[in-house]
């Protein structure tokens, strides 16, 4: 199913359908500040599993990522302390992902590496999600192909790529091919793992 959400005035309407989705057990992809990505709720163990096999990631070697809808909602799923805290409140929300050590709020799956992604991204729809939703959602980004850059832009094509993996696809206009830049946070000092999207100063 593919929907229109407009960024500027999410439909209630349809941002209870997404949430209804995602609280079934569903998968969604939805725009973000960076690339489109393909989420569902981070709680729901066989969900996270059904994504990773699409993304063809094993949780057990690779970071997870999750989105909260805001500064209070990420300490309930990762350990944040005050420098952490402190940098995170001058960047978020926005396109970074910080690294952190996880919480007892999340399960097992994710503490098999002990760290967890934390996204907040400066994008009305997901945040609306989130907040709806009241569980972070786990998030990844749609497959990026440089020779056909449009299948992970235009959400008309990403709909016709995904169609058979996804429930639902939100279609709140053209997206990004940059992802985000990812800070580890869980040691000092911090370092910069990829850059992307967001510029930080770590200094």
């Amino acid at each position: 199913m593919l929907i229109k959400i407009y960024p500027d005035s999410p439909n209630t309407k349809e941002i209870d359908r997404v949430v209804r989705t995602l609280q079934d057990g569903g998968l969604a992809i939805y725009p973000t500040d960076t690339m489109y990505a393909i989420g569902c709720d981070a709680l729901n163990v066989r969900a996270v599993e059904r994504i990773c096999k699409i993304k063809n990631v094993n949780p057990e070697k690779s970071n997870l990522s999750i989105i909260c809808y805001d500064l209070s909602n990420i300490s309930e799923y990762a350990k944040v302390s005050n420098q952490v805290f402190k940098l995170i409140r001058d960047y978020l929300p926005g396109p970074y992902t910080f690294i952190l050590p996880t919480s007892s709020g999340l399960p097992k799956i994710y503490k098999n590496r002990r760290e967890v992604g934390i996204r907040m991204p400066d994008s009305p729809i997901i945040q609306v999600i989130c907040r709806e939703l009241g569980h972070p959602v786990l998030t990844m980004s749609v497959q990026y192909d440089e020779d056909e850059p449009e299948y992970s832009t235009d959400p008309e094509l990403i709909f016709e790529r995904y169609a058979e993996d996804v429930d639902l696809v939100i279609d709140g206009g053209y997206g990004d091919v940059e992802g985000s830049t990812v800070i580890n946070c869980t040691s000092e000092p911090f370092t910069i793992l990829r850059q992307g999207k967001g510029e930080i100063n770590l200094t």
